[in-house]
């Protein structure tokens, strides 16, 4: 397909709250919503396998409990109206086969969903299909045995980012309006930054919760993903809500999170540091593009500063804490299920089973100490900027790359290193698109928030986004 291709629909055209505010005055209806969601599928799969699993006739289905369901939420902020939107393979779907991209459950089929994904069926969502993950979410590169490789609509030869590379996919094509994600180590943010779109890693329980398994657990957290800030604050808001199944899961706040970015930000203060003291390697290139999105940002307004907290022992504690993950959960599946794990994967569970208490116990303290830092600093500043990821996309073959500026990239992991400080501390993150390569292949810029700063993020993110322009420019054709 070419890029100045004219078959994409032109409801796919549009953005998710125009599509939304066309739907809740009956301009639209939600069957040519879902046609037009349909319709763009078939067009561009082929040449991107983003959304491998089609559930057409339980979203048509579902359109009949529409009215029902409105008479009960159509009046909150998140209220989607019956919008087409796309769930990522690691979140069941009661009904749709569900695999978490790994062969021993390439046949599994749940019959109660997450309850995220129920949230959001109840507020309007109409769930069109389930988007390609890497297998257990674990990688920077989507790809698994039982899908294949979701490729870079940009360019189909290179990768799209992971872990919800099926979901940033899905956007920047036009399948879909909103597409949902989840986050450990990048895995909303490299995606988004790797094909032009928008992703948040909210506050740990700001969009549901942890694990089933480990409810408790708040490293990696689900979050929206959208082609434009606002429609991922629109996406936000449909998904805050606290659930008694979710222990961690937070209330919806008073004000909107639309509301929030509506209002304009005028003067952002904004720190940014190109390695984070260091701590992670970046291409010359990649840094350019960044310096010259902020300068776009100052010249509207923005401030920024040069600026970065004390980071000792991210590494140590981040690591240790995603060991704990992989030891509560994947170590915990059926050998049958765990036999057909890839390589990169039974390492992250032998890492995590053989811990020592006294890390666990040193990771606990250190994170602390990492997050009153952050939390000090983001005082004299409204966000910290970093780049998401440090180079350019990678061939689609390649799992993960083997350095970066030089930097040797020891295993799948350490070329995300960018990603560790929001996990580690709990802090909002979000990438937004700043600009493209050479190769003409976008770049997104890393925003971090203070605790609990979804707003505040968002507006900034917005600001930026409207400073560079790069959103406007999707969906595209598959080049």
């Amino acid at each position: 397909m070419g890029k100045d291709s004219n078959i994409i629909p032109e409801l796919c055209r549009l953005t998710a709250h125009q599509m939304v505010d066309l739907l809740k005055n009956g301009e639209v209806s939600p069957a040519e919503a879902l046609n037009a969601s349909i319709t763009r599928i078939e067009q561009v799969e082929p040449a991107v396998n983003a959304m491998p699993t089609v559930c057409r006739s339980r979203a048509e289905k579902s359109l009949g409990t529409l009215e029902q369901r409105a008479s009960e939420s159509a009046g909150e902020p998140g209220w989607l109206a019956g919008l087409p939107i796309g769930i990522k393979d690691l979140s069941p779907v009661a009904g749709v086969r569900t695999t978490w991209g790994t062969t021993g459950l390439k046949d599994f089929v749940p019959t109660i969903s997450d309850p995220l994904v129920e949230r959001l069926e109840q507020r309007g969502g109409t769930i069109i299909g389930k988007t390609n993950t890497p297998e257990m979410g674990a990688g920077g590169n989507t790809f698994n045995d039982i899908f294949g490789m979701t490729r870079n609509p940009w360019d189909n030869s290179k990768n799209a980012g992971g872990s919800s590379g099926g979901a940033a996919v899905s956007l920047a094509t036009g399948e879909v309006w909103l597409s949902h994600g989840s986050d450990l180590a990048g895995s909303l943010r490299t995606p988004a930054a790797y094909c032009g779109v928008v992703g948040l890693r909210p506050t740990p329980g700001r969009a549901g919760g942890g694990p089933a398994p480990a409810a408790f657990e708040i490293e990696g957290v689900q979050g929206p993903m959208a082609r434009n800030v606002l429609d991922c604050a629109l996406f936000l808001d449909a998904m805050a809500g606290f659930d008694p199944r979710q222990p961690i899961s937070l209330e919806a706040p008073a004000r909107s999170f639309q509301d929030a970015v509506l209002q304009d930000c005028i003067r952002p203060r904004i720190a940014y540091s190109a390695d984070l003291n260091g701590f992670a390697s970046v291409e010359p290139e990649i840094e350019t593009i960044m310096r010259s999105g902020l300068a776009k940002a100052m010249s509207d307004g923005a401030e920024v500063d040069e600026g970065c907290p004390p980071l000792d022992d991210l590494e140590r504690t981040y690591m240790t804490l995603r060991g704990m993950l992989y030891g509560a959960v994947n170590a915990r599946y059926p050998e049958e299920v765990q036999k057909h794990f890839k390589a990169t994967l039974k390492e992250n569970i032998k890492f995590g089973k053989q811990l020592d208490i006294e890390d666990v116990y040193d990771a606990q303290r250190n994170r602390t100490t990492l997050y009153h830092a952050m939390r000090s600093f983001l005082s004299e500043f409204d966000v910290l900027a970093c780049p998401v990821v440090g180079l350019e996309q990678g061939p689609v073959e390649e799992e993960y790359p083997g350095s970066v500026d030089g930097a040797a990239i020891n295993d799948y992991i350490d070329w995300l290193r960018f990603s560790f400080l929001s996990t580690t501390t709990s802090l909002p993150s979000i990438s937004v698109p700043i600009g493209f390569t050479k190769s003409r292949m976008p770049v997104g810029i890393q925003l971090i928030g203070p605790p609990r700063g979804e707003a505040k993020l968002l507006s900034v993110a917005r600001f930026i986004e409207r400073s560079v322009g790069i959103t406007e420019q999707l969906p595209i054709d598959p080049r």
